[in-house]
């Protein structure tokens, strides 16, 4: 097959997965292409934290002898993959971005990896994280800041922007990331990627943690809609596995995106309580809601619920302190003010709050198929904003807080929400649009998207450190 190296990094995960299946590429040579790429950005980008290599030569040369001697392959069988640093890897050593966190290797995968490697991934290294998740951007102090392939001296977003930064500099073809507050939404925003977040129990949590109140959930990160719901489809346990406690879809998501979701109701909202919206990103989220309108749906503004970061703070220091594995007194000064306001915090008034909260944003956006907003107000800040000098952690924290102002809420009520590409700055900088639907209703989310990348393509758009003759 005649084919350059350009063309396969700007080929979707399924299509490559389909070229393997068929012989036409080695799972072997692709992986290696993945490598050479990582190996040219990565000491500008740091979106990987660590590489693994010819392990992952070796595990490839397996999946195409598996091929030559089976048709029974996984739905991304031999294909390339990044697994956030927040996760347990078979005989790798998980840093949750932090010195707080002793280096153990794992004897197995948890419950998101075990999913991955049975829909055939190769895993080709773990991708960074800020610290135990707990910034919208990524710059904890085990690493240099990773950066953003759009621009070096903004971030990619967090606490998933190795995932964002490794898609969008074309390292990885495809993703795994996570969203407590946002953590897959804003940094698809700030890296000009579609970002899924699935509802509450659609995806088994990684540690096996009873998840009917989880703000976090496991999702994807690619450069298409539909490479993003065959991996929920992975995630979920729709291909793999058995499905969660989640009413399961009545066919997999990756065939759901095709369906017409009929003419919708959207409550398009524009302004947040936490922070104004930039102007060119309210331009581009308004010419959004009027392609939604072209293409049917009845669309009408609205105000977002009341809300306020003094409120949803008890909610997420006491998630932040949750975490076995962290030991405060070596994290950053910003996780270890989360941590120790957290341990301060009741559990049931954590949960008599949750329930106040998520009760008055369910009857605001009652009457609502979905809801489009920005995914964050602004455009992606410059590395280090929030880790300035003179800076307290609190006050690091409120500053950097507006940047979920948009997202957060799902998380709180369980709904499904995405990130869908939408439009660049005059700076050359990307906007993101969230949609954000009923709970459980994650085609409709996944179904509008497909809409919206038909009739505004986006993946055209690469990163300028995009293109294999640029990264030498």
């Amino acid at each position: 097959m005649s084919m350059g190296n350009d063309d396969l990094l700007a080929m979707a995960a399924v299509e490559q997965a389909r070229l393997i299946r068929t012989g036409a590429i080695s799972s072997e040579e692709l992986t290696r292409i993945y490598l050479d790429r990582i190996a040219a950005l990565n000491d500008r980008l740091q979106a990987f934290v660590v590489v693994f290599g010819d392990a992952a030569i070796r595990t490839a040369r397996k999946k195409d002898a598996q091929r030559r001697k089976t048709d029974d392959l996984g739905p991304f069988h031999g294909v390339p993959v990044g697994i956030k640093d927040l996760h347990f890897i078979r005989g790798s050593s998980a840093r949750f971005g932090s010195r707080g966190v002793r280096p153990i290797p794992m004897p197995i995968d948890d419950k998101t990896v075990a999913s991955m490697r049975r829909a055939g991934f190769v895993i080709l290294g773990r991708l960074a994280t800020s610290e135990v998740g707990s910034m919208p951007v990524t710059e904890p102090d085990i690493h240099p800041p990773t950066r953003n392939p759009w621009n070096l001296e903004h971030t990619p977003g967090g606490s998933s922007g190795g995932s964002g930064a490794a898609v969008a500099a074309e390292m990885l073809p495809i993703a795994q990331a996570s969203d407590g507050a946002g953590s897959i939404r804003i940094p698809a925003a700030f890296c000009h990627l579609y970002g899924f977040k699935p509802s509450r129990g659609r995806v088994p949590n990684a540690f096996g943690v009873p998840d009917r109140d989880l703000l976090y959930t496991d999702g994807a990160m690619a450069r298409s809609v539909r490479d993003a719901a065959a991996l929920t489809d992975v995630l979920a346990r729709i291909t793999v596995l058995r499905p969660h406690w989640a009413p399961p879809p009545p066919k997999p998501f990756e065939q759901l995106i095709t369906e017409d979701p009929g003419r919708l109701r959207i409550r398009l909202i524009l302004r947040a309580p936490l922070t104004p919206t930039d102007p060119e990103v309210e331009r581009a989220i308004v010419e959004g809601a009027r392609v939604l309108e072209s293409l049917g749906h009845y669309v009408e503004e609205g105000e977002a619920p009341e809300g306020s970061l003094e409120e949803f703070l008890p909610i997420y220091q006491h998630m932040m302190a949750a975490n076995p594995f962290l030991n405060p007194t070596q994290a950053q000064p910003i996780t270890r003010w989360l941590v120790e306001g957290g341990r301060n915090v009741d559990g049931r008034d954590v949960a008599a709050l949750k329930t106040r909260i998520i009760a008055r944003t369910e009857a605001h956006m009652g009457g609502a198929d979905l809801i489009v907003s920005p995914t964050v107000g602004e455009p992606a800040p410059r590395v280090g904003v929030f880790y300035r000098p003179g800076l307290s952690p609190g006050d690091a924290f409120t500053e950097a807080a507006r940047l979920g102002a948009f997202t957060a809420l799902f998380n709180l009520t369980g709904r499904p929400a995405a990130n869908v590409p939408i439009g660049l700055t005059s700076g050359g900088l990307p906007i993101g649009l969230q949609i954000a639907g009923r709970a459980m209703e994650d085609a409709m989310v996944l179904q509008v998207s497909r809409q919206l990348e038909e009739a505004r393509p986006w993946a055209q758009r690469r990163a300028p450190l995009s293109g294999v003759e640029k990264a030498a």
